[in-house]
């Protein structure tokens, strides 16, 4: 009786839970944003234009002026030389590395990084692990390093601790049919979710 109580509490708890913390955390960005971009633009502007809520479309403008300055190559070179400083960061990178691969993934970025989702298997064994298509062109690179029969495949590991990229002749892997948003979840989630739930 006591453990089917609790597995009733836990199921509304894992279903709550989600919602809870994407409100939570909507909420958190919300209210930071007005309090202290709402905090600056008070100081800016006269009283009585300032209107409460400007803090936060202050902070949509923001992050939508930094989309733009991000296609300079300036900018985007910046930006990339802090997440290399970051990735040399012990805790940080693993932080920053699972931060940035889930904004990725639902910012639609993950079309450009990675190409086809494949299974590796491993020789001779029934192991396959999850893999992503990241170059199938060599052209330009050392000869060793790939031909016209090779694909570049990297595995990552699962939250984010890591990844090996393989140079491996194009008929050792196996196509998946799983788009690459919900490839890259089953991976970085150890398997715990593959499918995005229905809209």
């Amino acid at each position: 009786m006591l453990r089917r109580i609790s597995r009733t509490f836990l199921t509304g708890l894992a279903a709550i839970l989600p919602v809870a913390i994407t409100l939570a955390l909507l909420w958190w960005l919300g209210s930071t944003a007005e309090q202290v971009l709402g905090g600056l633009l008070q100081t800016v502007l006269p009283e009585l234009l300032y209107v409460p809520g400007m803090g936060i479309l202050a902070g949509v403008g923001l992050l939508f002026g930094l989309g733009i300055l991000l296609q300079a190559y300036v900018v985007r070179w910046l930006f990339g030389w802090m997440e290399g400083l970051m990735q040399r960061i012990p805790v940080v990178k693993t932080i920053h590395g699972t931060v940035r691969d889930v904004t990725r993934l639902l910012s639609g970025d993950i079309h450009n990084q990675f190409g086809q989702a494949v299974l590796v298997p491993f020789p001779g064994s029934d192991i396959k692990l999850v893999g992503f298509v990241t170059r199938e062109d060599f052209d330009g690179l050392p000869d060793n390093l790939g031909g016209s029969r090779t694909v570049a495949v990297y595995l990552p590991m699962s939250y984010q601790i890591g990844g090996y990229t393989l140079m491996l002749p194009r008929d050792r892997i196996e196509p998946l049919d799983l788009p690459l948003e919900d490839a890259m979840r089953y991976a970085l989630t150890a398997g715990v979710s593959a499918r995005q739930e229905p809209q």
